[in-house]
């Protein structure tokens, strides 16, 4: 089989690279191990494909060259996907924080994504394995389970590591290497953290418990936090994985905003414990006074010892153990290297006809649909020069 582009990977960034391409007349074929296209968005946003958010910008991105995600999202704002997907039927509710769900849920999101490219004429190959690539001549050779498959442009859209129970796997940064592009360190990323051994029993003590907090340390977010039996969770902490690295430790404001020691000196004969529960979830303030050793009535507390309970509830220092690994993880960190591809056409310097897009390239967004939206964002970019 000969076309103009292939494209390996039919998740959010090759399905939307595959309509770009094919309506500009090019014969476009996408290739899929799995027997669904896009299984990833229908998981996304608990079923619901949290699929962008009002806000999205370059300091929602982590990448070693934060300048690099700017011209594809300058292209393509959220903005401009909503008022594709009105045109497509697909209806939106905006939530908390700027996240755009689709109202119908995420069976929606694949139909808007798989009919546009069908729409512009691409053809799409599912349940077929790539077993390797090659360049030839001027192009590729793509060596599939269904036979080989020779194209003048090839992009790569596999994604990265997470998930792997949705069939993620390392295939596309293996792939980018023979290529020869470098590929950066992987680590799990938007992944709940493991407690060390100094919170792990505090932790299963509070498992179940939530809180809005403030995160710092490596890095300065706020959002929910949820206790587990293993460690922390929560959009919050998902946030902070992005950041954290191991041996450093975050410090959890669990009274954000609240001048905690002037409400301990304005509380006089009341226990400690209760007035912590009148602003904290009532296991957590007992565990937390337990645990500091904070007992009694408020007005036995001297300044300093209401200085210190003060300090500790705004900065409770939580060194995680590591993260819950891969299976649990939102998305990859790292990836291929930005340094020698296009910002403008997400196309390889060295390499020509090679384009990488979307989860595969070394940029990560925060929780919200920021992830999704690069998906978009970067495809279109690929899809509009392949």
């Amino acid at each position: 089989m000969r076309v103009d582009v292939a494209i390996l990977g039919a998740g959010a960034s090759g399905l939307t690279c595959a309509a770009a391409c094919a309506a500009r007349g090019r014969a476009t074929l996408v290739i899929d191990h799995g027997e669904r296209p896009a299984r990833k968005v229908l998981a996304s946003g608990g079923g619901r494909s949290n699929i962008t958010n009002t806000d999205v910008g370059p300091a929602d991105y982590v990448c070693a060259n934060p300048h690099f995600v700017k011209s594809a999202l300058a292209r393509f704002g959220p903005g401009d996907l909503l008022e594709s997907l009105a045109a497509a039927g697909v209806a939106t509710d905006v939530e908390d924080g700027g996240k755009v769900f689709c109202r119908d849920g995420a069976k929606s999101a694949v139909r808007f994504l798989v009919g546009r490219a069908e729409a512009a004429g691409a053809k799409t190959l599912l349940g077929t394995a790539v077993l390797d690539v090659r360049r030839e001549g001027g192009g590729f050779t793509v060596a599939t389970s269904a036979g080989p498959v020779d194209c003048a442009a090839l992009v790569l859209a596999l994604g990265g590591r997470s998930w792997p129970a949705l069939g993620a796997s390392g295939l596309g940064h293996d792939l980018a290497r023979r290529l020869g592009l470098g590929v950066t360190a992987l680590r799990p990323g938007l992944a709940p953290l493991l407690a060390g051994p100094q919170d792990l029993e505090l932790c299963r003590e509070l498992a179940g418990v939530s809180l809005p907090v403030a995160v710092s340390g490596p890095c300065d977010l706020a959002g929910d936090l949820l206790f587990t039996h293993k460690g922390v969770s929560g959009p919050a902490v998902l946030d902070a994985s992005l950041f954290w690295r191991e041996g450093r430790t975050l410090f959890l404001d669990f009274l954000p905003g609240i001048d905690v020691e002037a409400a301990l000196a304005e509380s006089g004969r009341q226990e400690v414990r209760n007035i912590l529960a009148r602003r904290l979830p009532r296991r957590l303030a007992a565990a937390l006074c337990a645990r500091l050793g904070v007992a009694g009535p408020a007005a036995g507390l001297a300044a300093a010892a209401r200085r210190q309970l003060a300090a500790t509830l705004r900065a409770f220092p939580f060194a995680p153990a590591g993260t819950a690994g891969w299976a649990k993880a939102e998305v990859t960190l790292g990836g291929v290297d930005t340094a020698a591809v296009s910002s403008k056409t997400m196309e390889a310097s060295a390499v020509p006809g090679l384009y990488v897009v979307g989860e595969l390239l070394d940029v990560t967004g925060r929780l919200g649909g920021f992830n999704l939206h690069w998906a978009f964002a970067s495809g279109l970019a690929a899809g509009q020069a392949a």
